[in-house]
């Protein structure tokens, strides 16, 4: 049997960035302050993440970003 190898979605650097931010536990207000946008921006990168990951809901996406070494 062999071992399948699946590559990680492709993030952009502000998508990397939310990932981090997920995984340290911050809010969409928060995140949206560190990186200088608006919460509803916020809410579209998660989207674009979930909708790449095939992530339910936030909790999955910082399991995923653990998994991926975006976790502190």
């Amino acid at each position: 049997m062999t071992d399948t190898v699946v590559s990680p979605p492709a993030f952009s650097r502000r998508e990397q960035e939310v990932l981090v931010l997920l995984a340290r536990g911050e809010t969409y207000g928060t995140i949206a302050r560190q990186m200088g946008l608006s919460p509803h921006t916020v809410d579209t990168y998660l989207r674009r993440l979930r909708s790449k990951t095939g992530a339910a809901n936030r909790t999955q996406l910082a399991f995923l970003a653990f998994r991926l070494g975006y976790g502190a």
